[in-house]
């Protein structure tokens, strides 16, 4: 009996501390679950844990792509900001490639419209506490992957110190764009830098954008899932072709959509006029060049 009740007393101590994994790469997220804390805090950025229909509150902590490598501290905090409970993260190199990219002197002048990048900006700020995503996502066309996530950028065989923010997938023009996961639709417009863009809040921290449609078919304020079509695939904004650009942001970073799905790369020589990208620690020559678009848009992160 004594036995009993020690037991029933530990597992009502018991207390739930989890972030997983323990060992991201840049780019990636952390999940991070506490039956007690109401946030989380790595590296001076701050995180919200939401309530779950099941099990422990939740919140998504992104790893900014461009984050030194090493041991950080995680602390679960509670609703004053005291620490509850602290665990060791190790920020572990991704490889992401170098990529260079030909673009006309023409595309390259294209400038954001009025308001272009503030709208976009307002939009990755936002955090609402109801969640639409859920598990697992699925790319927004079939197509392969002909530009990577995280890749640093060069512009005619010149540095430009950004990286690609997004996923770029081959589509041919005309081709149907789903959602990711369901969520609401914030921004539908036709812009100068971006082409025609969608952007999607699926809730507690999860957004989407998608550049460069022919057309549209969401509107802004309504709710879709993985079954609507949100706009087809074009060639509109700072573009080379057609094809679906499109960024997931947690908690307004750019984070690696493959972490939460299966993106076929393009085959080697597939997409002219190479498919070479160079991996390992960017180095400025021997350039290789690439044919994704240089889809997206404000220096560092370029999306």
């Amino acid at each position: 009996m004594r036995w009993f009740l020690f037991l029933l007393a530990a597992a009502a101590w018991a207390q739930v501390f989890d972030a997983v994994p323990e060992k991201p790469t840049q780019g990636t997220v952390i999940k991070v679950t506490s039956d007690k804390a109401v946030s989380a805090r790595l590296n001076g950025r701050t995180i919200t844990l939401f309530p779950q229909q099941e099990g422990p509150a939740l919140g998504l902590m992104p790893v900014p792509t461009l984050e030194k490598l090493g041991k950080y501290q995680l602390d679960f905090l509670d609703q004053s900001g005291a620490v509850l409970h602290s665990t060791e993260i190790t920020v572990e190199d991704a490889y992401y490639p170098l990529e260079n990219l030909s673009i006309a002197p023409s595309i390259s002048k294209l400038k954001p419209s009025p308001g272009e990048q503030a709208t976009v900006g307002r939009f990755r700020e936002a955090i609402t506490a109801e969640r639409y995503w859920k598990e697992p996502f699925a790319a927004p066309v079939p197509g392969c992957v002909t530009s990577p996530f995280g890749s640093t950028r060069l512009h005619n065989g010149k540095l430009t110190g950004d990286f690609h923010a997004g996923v770029d997938q081959r589509g041919a023009a005309g081709t149907p764009i789903h959602p990711i996961t369901p969520g609401v639709v914030k921004i539908v417009q036709k812009w100068n830098l971006r082409g025609g863009t969608v952007a999607i809040d699926h809730g507690q921290g999860v957004e989407t954008i998608y550049l460069h449609m022919s057309a549209f078919q969401a509107k802004e304020g309504q709710q879709v899932s993985t079954s609507d079509v949100i706009g087809y695939v074009g060639s509109t904004g700072r573009s080379t072709g057609p094809h679906v650009h499109w960024t997931m942001y947690v908690n307004g970073v750019p984070v690696n959509p493959g972490q939460w799905m299966k993106l076929e790369p393009c085959a080697a020589g597939s997409h002219p006029p190479t498919a070479a990208v160079q991996h390992a620690t960017p180095k400025p020559k021997p350039v290789p060049t690439a044919t994704a678009s240089p889809a997206a848009v404000p220096p560092a992160p370029q999306e």
